[in-house]
């Protein structure tokens, strides 16, 4: 239980990665608060938690509100003492078209859920882990880091790539606090996340490349796990990478190298 005692925060927690890092979390000892914005994902992963002989904190919000985001996190503390990991998860694909189709409208909220989203997280917890320090872990991607290959993702890729600069430029602002920033950058992860991706006009964007048969080297082409993910995040999350900030980590099964 290397975790026993500390308080961690997952955003995002109702499905996918989100879901996986807090059962992670859970199992490791933490109490869990689980933040997002569909109440009966949020009870699914509660339960969940609770099964495995945890404590689970539902924290209903919508990333992206100021207010939303301040209250749920002052109630996280004010049930648990204090916070000592943040997870900053939450996030979608957003619309993918080309960049003289794709409305304002559609990047602005691309840009409010995983760019604006990730800063409210922080801008609420950090003054929380400044008391004792502790670890924060925010997920981008391979794409806007090591990859370029989504058609018409301009939006998606800018908030991945802005999370790693984030994460590397608070990593020597906060570290005199004793807070590690660290970022995971998965690659294909079987999660719902595809199920909320709008693509319009594809072909005009995308670039005719034909990739290897099981373009995931470890896994012969299949998409890695949530859980896959998690397990990165308990360990950047533990005492076992004390001495680790300001570093992105992929999980990707080596799909990256090969795009």
């Amino acid at each position: 239980m290397e975790l026993h005692s500390r308080t961690a925060l997952v955003t995002g927690a109702g499905s996918g990665i989100g879901r996986a890092s807090a059962l992670k979390l859970a199992k490791a000892g933490a109490i869990v608060g689980v933040l997002g914005h569909t109440l009966s994902e949020l009870q699914k992963t509660a339960e969940l938690i609770e099964a495995a002989g945890s404590r689970a904190i539902i924290l209903d919000a919508d990333i992206a509100d100021e207010t939303a985001m301040h209250k749920a996190i002052e109630t996280l503390v004010a049930e648990t003492g204090g916070l000592d990991i943040v997870v900053a998860n939450a996030g979608i694909n957003g619309v993918w078209a080309p960049i003289d189709d794709l409305k304002p409208d559609e990047w602005d909220q691309t840009i409010r859920v995983n760019l604006r989203g990730t800063y409210l997280t922080l801008n609420a917890s950090v003054p929380h882990l400044k008391k004792q320090g502790g670890s924060v872990i925010v997920v981008s991607s391979i794409n806007g880091n090591r990859t370029y290959n989504t058609p018409g993702a301009t939006a998606y890729v800018a908030t991945k790539a802005a999370q790693v600069a984030m994460v590397q430029q608070l990593a020597l602002e906060l570290g005199r606090h004793g807070i590690r920033v660290n970022a995971v950058c998965p690659g294909a992860i079987d999660t719902s996340i595809n199920d909320n991706t709008k693509i319009r006009d594809g072909e005009k964007t995308a670039v005719p490349v034909d990739f290897p048969a099981g373009d995931i080297p470890i896994t012969g082409g299949k998409a890695g796990r949530g859980d896959d993910v998690a397990s990165v995040i308990l360990f950047l999350a533990s005492d076992q990478s004390r001495h680790v900030t300001g570093t992105p980590i992929y999980v990707d099964g080596g799909q990256g190298l090969l795009r």
